[in-house]
Protein backbone atom coordinates (compact mmCIF):
# COMPACT_ATOMS: atom_id res chain seq x y z
CA UNK A 1 0.00 0.00 0.00
CA UNK A 2 2.82 2.35 0.89
CA UNK A 3 4.50 1.64 -2.44
CA UNK A 4 1.24 2.39 -4.29
CA UNK A 5 0.88 5.66 -2.37
CA UNK A 6 4.40 6.75 -3.33
CA UNK A 7 3.71 5.97 -7.00
CA UNK A 8 0.52 8.09 -6.92
CA UNK A 9 2.37 10.98 -5.26
CA UNK A 10 5.13 10.77 -7.89
CA UNK A 11 2.65 10.81 -10.78
CA UNK A 12 0.76 13.77 -9.32
CA UNK A 13 3.95 15.71 -8.67
CA UNK A 14 5.16 15.11 -12.23
CA UNK A 15 1.76 16.11 -13.61
CA UNK A 16 1.86 19.33 -11.60
CA UNK A 17 5.35 20.03 -12.94
CA UNK A 18 4.18 19.52 -16.53
CA UNK A 19 1.10 21.68 -16.02
CA UNK A 20 3.14 24.49 -14.46
CA UNK A 21 5.48 24.39 -17.43
CA UNK A 22 2.77 25.07 -20.00
CA UNK A 23 2.44 28.37 -21.77
CA UNK A 24 -0.01 30.94 -20.33
CA UNK A 25 -3.68 30.48 -21.19
CA UNK A 26 -4.88 32.63 -24.10
CA UNK A 27 -6.49 35.90 -23.11
CA UNK A 28 -10.30 36.25 -23.14
CA UNK A 29 -12.00 38.55 -25.69
CA UNK A 30 -11.98 42.26 -24.96
CA UNK A 31 -15.00 43.08 -22.78
CA UNK A 32 -14.42 46.77 -21.97
CA UNK A 33 -13.29 49.67 -24.11
CA UNK A 34 -9.74 50.82 -23.29
CA UNK A 35 -7.91 54.12 -23.79
CA UNK A 36 -4.12 54.34 -23.65
CA UNK A 37 -2.95 57.89 -22.96
CA UNK A 38 0.39 59.72 -22.98
CA UNK A 39 2.14 57.17 -25.17
CA UNK A 40 4.84 57.71 -27.80
CA UNK A 41 2.97 56.16 -30.73
CA UNK A 42 4.98 54.57 -33.52
CA UNK A 43 2.36 54.22 -36.23
CA UNK A 44 4.23 51.72 -38.40
CA UNK A 45 3.95 54.06 -41.39
CA UNK A 46 7.18 55.96 -40.87
CA UNK A 47 6.19 58.49 -38.22
CA UNK A 48 5.58 58.83 -34.48
CA UNK A 49 3.94 61.26 -32.07
CA UNK A 50 2.81 61.51 -28.45
CA UNK A 51 -0.89 60.88 -27.99
CA UNK A 52 -3.71 58.46 -27.28
CA UNK A 53 -5.05 55.19 -28.71
CA UNK A 54 -8.53 53.90 -27.94
CA UNK A 55 -10.01 50.53 -28.86
CA UNK A 56 -13.11 48.45 -28.26
CA UNK A 57 -14.43 45.13 -29.52
CA UNK A 58 -10.92 44.29 -30.68
CA UNK A 59 -10.64 47.26 -33.06
CA UNK A 60 -8.85 50.60 -32.81
CA UNK A 61 -11.47 53.36 -32.98
CA UNK A 62 -9.48 56.42 -31.90
CA UNK A 63 -5.95 57.69 -32.52
CA UNK A 64 -5.12 61.27 -31.60
CA UNK A 65 -2.24 63.53 -30.68
CA UNK A 66 -1.71 64.74 -27.13
CA UNK A 67 -3.68 67.97 -27.53
CA UNK A 68 -6.78 66.19 -28.90
CA UNK A 69 -9.32 65.30 -26.25
CA UNK A 70 -10.32 61.62 -26.57
CA UNK A 71 -13.86 60.29 -26.07
CA UNK A 72 -14.80 58.37 -22.92
CA UNK A 73 -13.69 54.77 -22.43
CA UNK A 74 -14.42 52.19 -19.76
CA UNK A 75 -10.78 51.84 -18.73
CA UNK A 76 -7.74 54.10 -19.02
CA UNK A 77 -4.07 53.09 -19.09
CA UNK A 78 -1.64 55.96 -18.53
CA UNK A 79 1.46 55.04 -20.57
CA UNK A 80 3.41 57.89 -18.98
CA UNK A 81 5.78 58.23 -21.92
CA UNK A 82 6.10 54.55 -22.79
CA UNK A 83 6.37 53.48 -26.43
CA UNK A 84 3.41 52.01 -28.31
CA UNK A 85 4.13 49.89 -31.42
CA UNK A 86 2.03 47.86 -33.85
CA UNK A 87 2.52 44.14 -33.29
CA UNK A 88 5.67 42.96 -35.07
CA UNK A 89 5.28 40.30 -37.77
CA UNK A 90 7.67 37.38 -38.13
CA UNK A 91 7.97 36.29 -41.77
CA UNK A 92 9.31 33.06 -43.28
CA UNK A 93 9.65 31.15 -40.02
CA UNK A 94 9.31 27.66 -38.59
CA UNK A 95 8.08 29.01 -35.25
CA UNK A 96 5.36 26.65 -33.99
CA UNK A 97 6.60 23.91 -36.32
CA UNK A 98 9.70 23.02 -34.29
CA UNK A 99 10.44 22.98 -30.59
CA UNK A 100 13.75 21.23 -29.82
CA UNK A 101 15.98 20.97 -32.87
CA UNK A 102 17.83 17.96 -31.47
CA UNK A 103 14.58 15.99 -31.03
CA UNK A 104 13.18 14.73 -34.35
CA UNK A 105 9.67 14.28 -32.94
CA UNK A 106 9.39 18.03 -32.33
CA UNK A 107 10.35 19.01 -35.89
CA UNK A 108 7.33 19.22 -38.18
CA UNK A 109 8.27 21.73 -40.87
CA UNK A 110 9.10 19.49 -43.84
CA UNK A 111 7.49 16.60 -45.69
CA UNK A 112 9.27 14.05 -47.85
CA UNK A 113 9.44 14.61 -51.59
CA UNK A 114 10.48 17.41 -53.92
CA UNK A 115 7.12 18.73 -55.15
CA UNK A 116 4.52 19.27 -52.41
CA UNK A 117 2.16 22.14 -53.29
CA UNK A 118 -0.67 20.52 -51.32
CA UNK A 119 1.28 20.57 -48.03
CA UNK A 120 0.19 23.35 -45.67
CA UNK A 121 1.70 24.42 -42.37
CA UNK A 122 -1.40 25.67 -40.60
CA UNK A 123 -2.58 22.27 -39.36
CA UNK A 124 0.86 21.54 -37.89
CA UNK A 125 1.14 24.86 -36.02
CA UNK A 126 1.62 24.13 -32.31
CA UNK A 127 -0.02 26.81 -30.18
CA UNK A 128 1.34 25.11 -27.02
CA UNK A 129 4.95 25.80 -28.00
CA UNK A 130 6.97 27.12 -25.07
CA UNK A 131 8.97 29.24 -27.51
CA UNK A 132 5.98 31.37 -28.55
CA UNK A 133 5.60 33.27 -25.22
CA UNK A 134 9.30 34.19 -25.32
CA UNK A 135 8.81 35.61 -28.82
CA UNK A 136 5.70 37.58 -27.82
CA UNK A 137 7.66 39.19 -24.99
CA UNK A 138 9.62 41.12 -27.60
CA UNK A 139 6.52 42.35 -29.42
CA UNK A 140 6.18 39.67 -32.13
CA UNK A 141 2.44 39.00 -32.24
CA UNK A 142 1.89 37.60 -35.76
CA UNK A 143 3.88 34.97 -37.67
CA UNK A 144 4.03 33.25 -41.04
CA UNK A 145 4.89 29.56 -40.50
CA UNK A 146 6.56 28.31 -43.69
CA UNK A 147 7.34 24.75 -44.88
CA UNK A 148 10.90 23.80 -45.72
CA UNK A 149 12.63 21.44 -48.13
CA UNK A 150 12.23 20.29 -51.70
CA UNK A 151 11.69 22.19 -54.91
CA UNK A 152 8.09 23.16 -54.11
CA UNK A 153 7.92 23.19 -50.30
CA UNK A 154 4.21 23.77 -49.77
CA UNK A 155 1.93 26.52 -48.51
CA UNK A 156 2.49 28.88 -45.61
CA UNK A 157 -0.15 30.33 -43.32
CA UNK A 158 -0.58 33.47 -41.21
CA UNK A 159 -1.31 33.10 -37.49
CA UNK A 160 -1.63 35.27 -34.41
CA UNK A 161 0.37 34.12 -31.40
CA UNK A 162 -2.28 33.80 -28.68
CA UNK A 163 -4.67 30.90 -29.23
CA UNK A 164 -5.90 27.60 -27.85
CA UNK A 165 -5.39 25.75 -31.14
CA UNK A 166 -4.49 26.36 -34.76
CA UNK A 167 -8.13 26.98 -35.71
CA UNK A 168 -8.22 29.92 -33.27
CA UNK A 169 -4.76 31.12 -34.29
CA UNK A 170 -5.29 31.27 -38.02
CA UNK A 171 -5.58 34.64 -39.77
CA UNK A 172 -5.17 33.16 -43.24
CA UNK A 173 -5.19 29.42 -43.93
CA UNK A 174 -2.96 29.42 -47.02
CA UNK A 175 -1.38 32.70 -48.04
CA UNK A 176 1.05 31.45 -50.66
CA UNK A 177 3.17 28.73 -52.22
CA UNK A 178 6.92 28.47 -51.57
CA UNK A 179 9.29 27.54 -54.38
CA UNK A 180 13.05 27.07 -54.00
CA UNK A 181 14.54 28.21 -57.31
CA UNK A 182 17.34 25.94 -58.61
CA UNK A 183 20.36 28.23 -58.80
CA UNK A 184 22.58 28.30 -61.86
CA UNK A 185 25.54 29.04 -59.62
CA UNK A 186 27.25 26.51 -57.39
CA UNK A 187 30.33 27.28 -55.36
CA UNK A 188 33.04 24.62 -55.47
CA UNK A 189 35.55 24.17 -52.69
CA UNK A 190 39.20 23.19 -53.30
CA UNK A 191 38.63 19.58 -52.21
CA UNK A 192 35.69 19.05 -54.60
CA UNK A 193 35.79 17.60 -58.11
CA UNK A 194 34.84 20.45 -60.46
CA UNK A 195 34.25 17.95 -63.28
CA UNK A 196 30.91 17.26 -61.57
CA UNK A 197 29.67 20.71 -62.66
CA UNK A 198 28.20 19.21 -65.82
CA UNK A 199 26.02 16.87 -63.76
CA UNK A 200 24.94 19.82 -61.61
CA UNK A 201 23.71 21.71 -64.68
CA UNK A 202 21.86 18.64 -65.97
CA UNK A 203 20.11 18.22 -62.62
CA UNK A 204 19.21 21.89 -62.65
CA UNK A 205 17.65 21.66 -66.12
CA UNK A 206 15.68 18.64 -65.02
CA UNK A 207 14.31 20.54 -62.03
CA UNK A 208 13.33 23.48 -64.24
CA UNK A 209 11.49 21.12 -66.59
CA UNK A 210 9.64 19.63 -63.62
CA UNK A 211 8.67 23.11 -62.44
CA UNK A 212 7.44 24.15 -65.88
CA UNK A 213 5.35 21.01 -66.31
CA UNK A 214 3.85 21.40 -62.84
CA UNK A 215 2.81 25.01 -63.42
CA UNK A 216 1.58 24.39 -66.96
CA UNK A 217 -0.57 21.52 -65.68
CA UNK A 218 -1.83 23.71 -62.83
CA UNK A 219 -2.71 26.53 -65.24
CA UNK A 220 -4.63 24.08 -67.46
CA UNK A 221 -6.37 22.66 -64.40
CA UNK A 222 -7.33 26.19 -63.35
CA UNK A 223 -8.82 27.08 -66.75
CA UNK A 224 -10.83 23.84 -66.97
CA UNK A 225 -14.38 24.47 -65.78
CA UNK A 226 -14.88 20.90 -64.61
CA UNK A 227 -11.65 18.85 -64.45
CA UNK A 228 -12.29 15.21 -65.31
CA UNK A 229 -10.26 14.02 -62.30
CA UNK A 230 -9.62 15.83 -59.05
CA UNK A 231 -5.90 16.47 -58.54
CA UNK A 232 -4.96 17.64 -55.06
CA UNK A 233 -1.58 19.05 -56.06
CA UNK A 234 -2.95 21.09 -58.95
CA UNK A 235 -6.05 22.19 -57.03
CA UNK A 236 -3.78 23.63 -54.33
CA UNK A 237 -2.18 25.91 -56.95
CA UNK A 238 -5.27 27.34 -58.66
CA UNK A 239 -5.33 30.59 -56.65
CA UNK A 240 -1.83 31.45 -57.88
CA UNK A 241 -3.34 32.25 -61.28
CA UNK A 242 -6.15 34.40 -59.85
CA UNK A 243 -3.87 36.36 -57.52
CA UNK A 244 -5.60 35.09 -54.38
CA UNK A 245 -2.35 33.45 -53.32
CA UNK A 246 1.21 34.65 -53.71
CA UNK A 247 4.27 32.85 -54.96
CA UNK A 248 7.08 33.15 -52.42
CA UNK A 249 10.18 32.68 -54.55
CA UNK A 250 13.27 31.69 -52.57
CA UNK A 251 16.14 32.93 -54.71
CA UNK A 252 19.43 34.70 -54.11
CA UNK A 253 21.58 35.61 -57.14
CA UNK A 254 20.74 38.48 -59.50
CA UNK A 255 20.69 36.32 -62.65
CA UNK A 256 18.51 33.75 -60.89
CA UNK A 257 16.11 36.46 -59.71
CA UNK A 258 15.58 37.77 -63.25
CA UNK A 259 15.35 34.31 -64.79
CA UNK A 260 12.87 32.98 -62.20
CA UNK A 261 10.58 36.04 -62.24
CA UNK A 262 10.33 35.97 -66.05
CA UNK A 263 9.81 32.19 -65.90
CA UNK A 264 6.75 32.52 -63.66
CA UNK A 265 5.40 35.65 -65.35
CA UNK A 266 5.36 33.68 -68.60
CA UNK A 267 3.28 31.05 -66.80
CA UNK A 268 0.81 33.81 -65.73
CA UNK A 269 1.81 33.88 -62.07
CA UNK A 270 1.99 37.59 -61.32
CA UNK A 271 1.95 37.99 -57.54
CA UNK A 272 5.54 37.15 -56.62
CA UNK A 273 7.48 37.85 -53.42
CA UNK A 274 11.26 37.44 -53.39
CA UNK A 275 12.62 35.64 -50.33
CA UNK A 276 16.32 35.88 -49.48
CA UNK A 277 17.15 37.93 -52.60
CA UNK A 278 20.68 38.76 -51.48
CA UNK A 279 21.61 40.30 -54.84
CA UNK A 280 18.38 42.22 -55.42
CA UNK A 281 20.39 45.40 -54.80
CA UNK A 282 22.22 44.77 -58.10
CA UNK A 283 19.00 44.82 -60.17
CA UNK A 284 16.90 47.47 -58.45
CA UNK A 285 15.30 48.68 -61.70
CA UNK A 286 14.16 45.14 -62.54
CA UNK A 287 12.72 44.60 -59.05
CA UNK A 288 10.87 47.92 -59.21
CA UNK A 289 9.59 47.35 -62.73
CA UNK A 290 7.98 44.04 -61.75
CA UNK A 291 6.75 45.40 -58.38
CA UNK A 292 8.45 42.68 -56.39
CA UNK A 293 8.32 42.90 -52.58
CA UNK A 294 11.42 41.48 -50.89
CA UNK A 295 11.89 39.50 -47.67
CA UNK A 296 15.59 39.76 -46.91
CA UNK A 297 17.50 37.16 -44.95
CA UNK A 298 18.21 38.43 -41.45
CA UNK A 299 20.98 41.04 -41.74
CA UNK A 300 23.07 39.39 -38.99
CA UNK A 301 25.10 37.19 -41.32
CA UNK A 302 28.39 37.35 -43.16
CA UNK A 303 28.58 38.56 -46.77
CA UNK A 304 28.14 35.79 -49.32
CA UNK A 305 31.20 36.69 -51.38
CA UNK A 306 34.66 37.42 -50.06
CA UNK A 307 34.91 40.67 -52.02
CA UNK A 308 31.58 42.04 -50.69
CA UNK A 309 31.76 44.87 -48.15
CA UNK A 310 31.68 43.35 -44.66
CA UNK A 311 28.65 45.48 -43.72
CA UNK A 312 26.62 44.83 -46.89
CA UNK A 313 24.01 42.55 -45.23
CA UNK A 314 23.30 45.31 -42.69
CA UNK A 315 22.86 47.92 -45.42
CA UNK A 316 20.56 45.96 -47.74
CA UNK A 317 17.26 47.06 -46.08
CA UNK A 318 18.34 50.71 -46.42
CA UNK A 319 19.41 50.27 -50.05
CA UNK A 320 16.15 48.61 -51.08
CA UNK A 321 13.95 50.96 -49.07
CA UNK A 322 15.67 54.01 -50.55
CA UNK A 323 14.94 52.59 -54.01
CA UNK A 324 11.22 52.51 -53.19
CA UNK A 325 10.92 48.73 -52.82
CA UNK A 326 8.65 47.20 -50.18
CA UNK A 327 11.14 45.33 -48.01
CA UNK A 328 11.00 43.32 -44.81
CA UNK A 329 13.31 40.88 -43.01
CA UNK A 330 13.00 37.38 -41.59
CA UNK A 331 14.97 35.39 -39.02
CA UNK A 332 15.40 32.21 -41.06
CA UNK A 333 18.56 30.19 -40.55
CA UNK A 334 20.34 28.66 -37.60
CA UNK A 335 18.26 28.48 -34.41
CA UNK A 336 15.53 30.40 -36.16
CA UNK A 337 12.57 29.47 -33.94
CA UNK A 338 14.17 30.15 -30.57
CA UNK A 339 16.25 33.03 -31.91
CA UNK A 340 13.39 34.77 -33.69
CA UNK A 341 12.64 36.74 -30.53
CA UNK A 342 15.63 38.86 -31.64
CA UNK A 343 13.87 40.05 -34.81
CA UNK A 344 13.22 43.59 -33.44
CA UNK A 345 16.86 43.96 -32.44
CA UNK A 346 18.02 42.88 -35.89
CA UNK A 347 15.77 45.59 -37.32
CA UNK A 348 17.37 47.99 -34.84
CA UNK A 349 20.80 47.13 -36.21
CA UNK A 350 19.67 48.38 -39.63
CA UNK A 351 19.22 51.84 -38.08
CA UNK A 352 22.96 51.97 -37.41
CA UNK A 353 23.53 51.35 -41.14
CA UNK A 354 21.39 54.09 -42.63
CA UNK A 355 17.76 53.06 -42.24
CA UNK A 356 15.69 55.73 -40.40
CA UNK A 357 14.31 54.50 -37.08
CA UNK A 358 10.62 54.65 -38.02
CA UNK A 359 11.43 52.86 -41.27
CA UNK A 360 13.01 50.08 -39.21
CA UNK A 361 9.75 49.77 -37.27
CA UNK A 362 7.87 49.74 -40.57
CA UNK A 363 10.19 46.97 -41.79
CA UNK A 364 8.63 44.43 -39.40
CA UNK A 365 5.12 45.86 -39.10
CA UNK A 366 3.43 47.62 -42.03
CA UNK A 367 5.78 46.33 -44.73
CA UNK A 368 5.45 42.77 -43.48
CA UNK A 369 1.65 43.14 -43.39
CA UNK A 370 1.65 44.49 -46.98
CA UNK A 371 3.74 41.56 -48.18
CA UNK A 372 1.30 39.12 -46.56
CA UNK A 373 -1.74 41.01 -47.84
CA UNK A 374 -3.18 41.67 -44.36
CA UNK A 375 -2.40 45.40 -44.19
CA UNK A 376 -6.11 46.27 -44.33
CA UNK A 377 -6.48 44.72 -40.88
CA UNK A 378 -3.15 45.03 -39.08
CA UNK A 379 0.40 46.37 -39.22
CA UNK A 380 -0.28 50.02 -38.31
CA UNK A 381 -1.86 52.09 -35.55
CA UNK A 382 -4.94 53.45 -37.32
CA UNK A 383 -8.70 53.55 -36.66
CA UNK A 384 -10.42 50.49 -38.09
CA UNK A 385 -7.38 48.23 -37.70
CA UNK A 386 -7.17 45.32 -35.28
CA UNK A 387 -6.05 46.33 -31.80
CA UNK A 388 -2.84 44.31 -32.15
CA UNK A 389 -0.05 46.33 -30.56
CA UNK A 390 2.09 46.55 -27.44
CA UNK A 391 3.51 48.99 -24.91
CA UNK A 392 7.21 48.97 -24.04
CA UNK A 393 8.97 50.94 -21.32
CA UNK A 394 11.78 51.73 -23.74
CA UNK A 395 12.89 51.39 -27.34
CA UNK A 396 11.54 48.06 -28.62
CA UNK A 397 14.36 47.80 -31.18
CA UNK A 398 17.02 48.05 -28.49
CA UNK A 399 17.78 44.94 -26.43
CA UNK A 400 18.94 47.01 -23.46
CA UNK A 401 15.74 49.07 -23.08
CA UNK A 402 12.89 46.94 -24.45
CA UNK A 403 10.50 45.79 -21.71
CA UNK A 404 6.91 44.97 -22.60
CA UNK A 405 4.29 46.09 -20.09
CA UNK A 406 1.11 45.37 -22.09
CA UNK A 407 0.45 43.52 -25.34
CA UNK A 408 -2.88 43.16 -27.13
CA UNK A 409 -3.96 40.90 -29.97
CA UNK A 410 -7.31 41.93 -31.46
CA UNK A 411 -7.99 43.75 -28.20
CA UNK A 412 -7.20 40.81 -25.91
CA UNK A 413 -4.82 41.73 -23.09
CA UNK A 414 -2.11 39.05 -23.18
CA UNK A 415 -0.49 37.29 -20.25
CA UNK A 416 3.17 38.11 -20.87
CA UNK A 417 4.50 35.33 -18.64
CA UNK A 418 6.83 32.66 -20.04
CA UNK A 419 9.04 29.87 -18.73
CA UNK A 420 11.95 32.30 -18.89
CA UNK A 421 10.09 34.74 -16.66
CA UNK A 422 9.28 31.89 -14.26
CA UNK A 423 12.96 30.92 -14.05
CA UNK A 424 13.95 34.56 -13.60
CA UNK A 425 11.58 35.00 -10.63
CA UNK A 426 12.63 31.66 -9.13
CA UNK A 427 16.31 32.59 -8.99
CA UNK A 428 15.66 36.18 -7.97
CA UNK A 429 13.81 34.78 -4.93
CA UNK A 430 16.39 32.03 -4.31
CA UNK A 431 19.26 34.50 -4.00
CA UNK A 432 17.14 37.34 -2.57
CA UNK A 433 18.21 39.74 -5.30
CA UNK A 434 16.45 43.10 -5.52
CA UNK A 435 15.38 44.03 -9.08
Amino acid sequence: MKKFFLIVVFILSESFHLISAQRPAPAPPQSKSILITNAIIHTGKGNSFTGHVGFKNGKIDFVGEQQIKPPKYDSIIDANGMHLYPGFILLNTTLGLREVDAVRATRDYAETGEIKPEVRTVIAFNTDSKIIPTVRNNGILIAQPVPRGGLVSGQSSIVQLDAWNWEDAVIKMEDGLHVIWPSRIRRYYPWEDVTESGNFQKERQQKLQELRKLFEDARAYHTAKQPAVFNQKLAAMKELFTGEKKLFLHVSHATDIMESVLFFKELEVNKIVLVGAYEAYKILDFVKKHQLPVILQRPHHLPVYEDDPIDLPYKLPFILDTAGITVSIDYAGDMEAMGSRNLPFVAGTCVAYGLPYEKAVQLISYNAAKILGIDQHTGTIEPGKDATFFLSRGDALDMSTNKLVHAFIQGRNLNLDSHQEVLYRMYINKYNISE
